[in-house]
């Protein structure tokens, strides 16, 4: 039990890692982020403030009400994500501007959107699939899902719509990217989790 603990705690580890990853590349590719990660970059930029330093603040908001509505959801995973996903993202998209000079050109920076999308979808299986917490942003959707009869779909439809939207009163980039990740990611998810994460963490197909 504890070895099958150890090996799940590492996969949701590397998956937040490779989560940073994928996240930065949304970010260099200037395509539109996920959602909620273009919102904190969105009001971030506004602000004056580091990415990393606005989403640890509106994690400490969505996990307020994590606690008091969805507490089941909480595990030591929600807290990995809660303060290590953005200084992640921050240090990757920091080493690979100054590692790279990144083109301007639509297709680049489309290829980069494109790779960016496999990244993130297969951080999501893994973080997902070791079951070890889920992150403050992601436990809202499941908590209206609890508490509403409406499929899980579309409550993450409705709490991607509104970050989405505030990101672009903020001025911040709402492109394709943006909706890939909002409507998108779902069969990649699904593919990663049978082919690479459900492996990783010992998970038989029957379970």
């Amino acid at each position: 039990m504890k070895a099958n603990t150890m090996r799940r705690f590492l996969v949701m580890l590397i998956g937040i890692i490779i989560l940073g990853l994928g996240i930065a590349m949304f970010k260099i590719s200037l395509m539109g982020n996920d959602p909620s990660s273009a919102f904190v970059m969105a009001v971030g930029d506004r602000i004056g403030v580091d990415f990393s330093r606005v989403l640890i603040c509106a994690n400490t908001v969505w996990f307020i009400m994590e606690a008091l509505l969805g507490r089941k959801y909480i595990g030591l995973g929600t807290f990995v994500n809660w303060f290590g996903v953005g200084t992640i993202a921050s240090l990757f998209v920091n080493y690979i501007s100054a590692q790279w000079e990144i083109s301007q050109s639509f297709g680049i920076r489309f290829m980069i959107m494109l790779v960016g999308i496999l990244v993130l979808s297969l951080a999501s299986s893994m973080y997902q699939t070791a079951d070890m917490g889920i992150a403050p942003y992601d436990a809202l959707s499941l908590i209206l899902t609890d508490r509403m009869p409406i499929p899980y779909f579309w409550c993450r439809i409705f709490t991607d719509s509104i970050c989405a939207v505030v990101a672009f009163l903020f001025g911040g980039i709402v492109g394709f990217g943006t909706l890939v990740c909002a409507v998108g990611l779902g069969p990649f998810i699904s593919f990663f989790n049978k082919n690479v994460s459900e492996k990783l963490c010992g998970i038989s197909s029957n379970e």
